[in-house]
Order: structure tokens, then C-alpha cells, then sequence
């Protein structure tokens, strides 16, 4: 199998491949073919869910629980068609892919086989993507990574290849689509808790739905990671059992191993839990978990980081809970989330670490409260959190 990297191409070793699309959370998946101008020839021509099949291309639903994917049979492509790019945009309205970078999978449609893969790197505001196309050069056929995003949709995807959008009906004095200003060059100052960012100016404080990259000047910066949790009663004399957990998914948001206090060690050693702290009390880190992110399996690709109330206290109960990122070699505190509002629930999702195409981690705070006194209790709002 070849990791592809944008502009990289391969070429197809059979004459009918399958390119699947997969991600932490839904994603609608289409497939364009282009003639020589780089347009559609007709609305024909745009294949996704309405309209599942055109000459040479078929597209097939997941229903969310595996990837969507377009098949393209290349002996069947009419002759007028040089290539057929494959599309995906988050099905949420609105959802960008920051944080949920999406993987292509090309196979052999026969056989099963898997001839690359390509994850696009750096992905933030867009809201679609052109991921891989499938194209025919001196007569043979080949793919090539793209990774080309778009800020509007996948609406614009399809009119920006000569398909026909049919728009809400607009007062007569609005401007049509194609006229709407372009986004401005340089991106807009970023709202509390959005976008990402890295470490290289040190330790850094998250908000909720903040992510930072664990790089540093560009270059990985770390193999391995604690996360420190730690509370402490809100009311003298009462004490607290909250229990610290990590869940390991896989890409298509499915469980694969929990690490808490009644399992202590998963994936082999990579994931470490301290043991179980009953009351909260004494200063420092109550639990803590040790990532070794050299050594997750490739089939982990997110992990979500939870802290339930076994004691069944509401968190308006908790005082001082926080998640902190460590350097476990040098003790230096990376990053530190405080859960500053608290909600009457028993259970909250802190923070996950999403692996990215190149083998970076990402961490983004969550702070998303839930109904769950258990970690088996979390492991469906944790998928749905990735």
C-alpha cells in the first residue's frame, strides 16, 4: 500500500477501484466526472446520494456505520471524460473539517485489495473537500492525492465543476450565488475556543473546542504523554470519587479498548492508568494517564479522555477540575484545561487527541457534560465528541 501525499499519484493496478472516505463523524461523498475543460457535461454527470450512478462511477452509502465510497469502473468511462474527482463534506450543516481530517482509501473494487491511502494534511474552515481524483494519462489510468478545500460547501464544489445548484429562493434585489464576494485573503481573528494552535511559544491554556497541535516549531515533539486529572471537593467533608478514564477509537468512530481504574493497562502497555483516587483530595493531579503515542496501533486514531462521577455527585459539586498535558521526561505542564462552569451531570468528556496524517497528535479541549457514571457510559458520547 502507498501514503499518498498531496500531488503524489499512483497508478491503478486494476480496471475497477472503490475510494472510500472516512472520518471521526459522517460524511457525505460524491464522485465528478470531467471532461477535457475540467467541467461536468451535464448534471449527469454529479454522482452522490440522490443520484447514485452515472457511466463508469457508482456511489454507495455507509449508512454512518461504514465509510461512504465511489466505485469507478474505468473500462466503462466514456471516452470524453479525463477524469473523476471524489468529493466529501461533513454531513453536520455548518461542521468544518478542523479537527476531523478525513482519510481516503482506494482499493481494487474486485478483489478487496488496498493499492493507497491519503490523508489531507493542515485541514481547518473548510466545510468540502476535493480528496483524490482518478485520472486517465497516455492511455492509463492513475490516481493522485489532492486535498483541495473549500469554504462553501459542497455546493461549491459541484459549481465550481459546471454543475447546476439549485438555490433557496432569494428577494429579487439579492445577489445570485456566483456574485457573492470571495472570503478575504487573510483569515479573520479567530473566536474564543477556535482554531488551532501549536506550541511554540510554551505552555499553553485551552478553552473549550480550543486545539492545539503537539509540535513544536514543526517538528513532532513528542512520543509520549500524561494527562493529569485532578479535583477537588466543592463542599469540606465530602468526598468525591471521580474516576479518570481514556477511550481508544478507531477511524470509523468505533471502541476499541478503555483504560480506567479497573483496567489499567491497554494497547499493549502504550496506555497506562495510575489508579484510582477515591476522595479527591491532596494537591496535584489526582489520576494520571500515560499516552505512548509511538506505540498506539495504527487502528486507534482518536482518543477521548473522561472523567465520571462514581460517587454520582453532580459536577456543580466539583471544584477545581482540570486535564493537563505533560512532558513525562522533563514533568513540563504542555497545555492545561480548566473546567471553569460546571453543569449538574455525572459525567464529562475533557479533552481527545486525534492522530493526523502525519503522525501528529492533536488535542482539543471539550468540556461536554453527560449523563454517565461509568466509562462504559461514555463510550457512545465519546465517538459522537470525535
Amino acid at each position: 500500500m502507498t501514503a499518498m501525499t498531496p500531488g503524489s499519484n499512483v497508478p491503478l493496478p486494476a480496471a475497477r477501484v472503490t475510494v472510500e472516505v472516512a472520518a471521526p463523524v459522517r460524511l457525505d461523498v460524491s464522485g465528478l466526472l470531467l471532461a477535457a475543460d475540467g467541467k461536468v457535461r451535464s448534471d449527469d454527470d454529479f454522482i452522490f446520494y440522490n443520484q447514485p450512478a452515472g457511466p463508469g462511477v457508482t456511489y454507495r452509502s455507509g449508512g454512518g456505520s461504514a465509510p461512504d465510497s465511489i466505485t469507478v469502473d474505468t473500462g466503462a468511462v466514456p471516452p470524453d471524460i479525463e477524469k473523476i474527482v471524489v468529493t466529501a463534506s461533513p454531513d453536520a450543516a455548518g461542521q468544518t473539517f478542523q479537527g476531523i481530517e478525513p482519510t481516503a482509501t482506494i482499493r481494487d473494487a474486485d478483489g478487496g485489495a488496498v493499492v493507497a491511502s491519503f490523508t489531507p494534511p493542515g485541514l481547518g474552515a473548510e466545510t468540502a473537500l476535493v480528496v483524490v481524483e482518478i485520472y486517465r494519462r497516455n492511455g492509463q489510468w492513475k490516481a493522485r492525492a489532492v486535498g483541495q478545500g473549500y469554504a462553501n460547501g459542497l455546493a461549491g464544489i459541484a459549481t465550481d465543476f459546471g454543475v447546476t445548484v439549485e438555490e433557496p429562493a432569494q428577494p429579487v434585489s439579492a445577489p445570485p450565488l456566483p456574485q457573492t464576494p470571495p472570503a478575504p485573503q487573510a483569515p479573520p481573528a479567530p473566536t474564543p475556543g477556535a482554531g488551532k494552535i501549536n506550541l511554540d511559544k510554551g505552555r499553553v491554556n485551552l478553552q473549550k473546542n480550543q486545539t492545539v497541535s503537539l509540535v513544536k516549531g514543526g517538528a513532532p515533539l513528542l512520543s509520549r504523554v500524561q494527562m493529569g486529572l485532578g479535583w477537588e471537593p466543592a463542599y469540606r467533608g465530602k468526598d468525591i470519587d471521580l474516576d479518570a478514564s481514556v477511550i481508544a477509537y478507531g477511524p470509523q468512530r468505533n471502541a476499541v479498548d478503555s483504560c480506567y481504574f479497573g483496567k489499567l493497562s491497554i494497547l499493549n502497555g502504550a496506555i497506562k492508568h495510575s489508579g484510582d483516587n477515591l476522595t479527591g483530595e491532596g494537591g496535584g493531579d489526582d489520576e494520571v494517564i500515560t499516552v505512548d503515542l509511538g506505540r498506539v496501533p495504527p487502528e486507534v486514531t482518536g482518543l477521548v479522555f473522561t472523567v465520571n462521577s462514581f460517587s454520582g455527585q453532580k459536577f456543580t459539586e466539583v471544584a477545581k477540575a482540570y486535564c493537563r498535558l505533560i512532558d513525562p521526561t522533563s514533568g513540563e505542564e504542555l497545555v492545561r484545561f480548566d473546567l471553569t462552569s460546571a453543569e449538574p451531570q455525572t459525567g464529562v468528556l475533557m479533552a481527545k487527541l486525534i492522530r493526523q496524517y502525519s503522525g501528529e497528535w492533536d488535542m482539543t479541549a471539550l468540556g461536554d457534560f453527560v449523563k454517565a457514571r461509568t466509562v462504559r457510559n461514555m463510550v457512545k458520547p465519546g465517538g459522537a465528541a470525535l
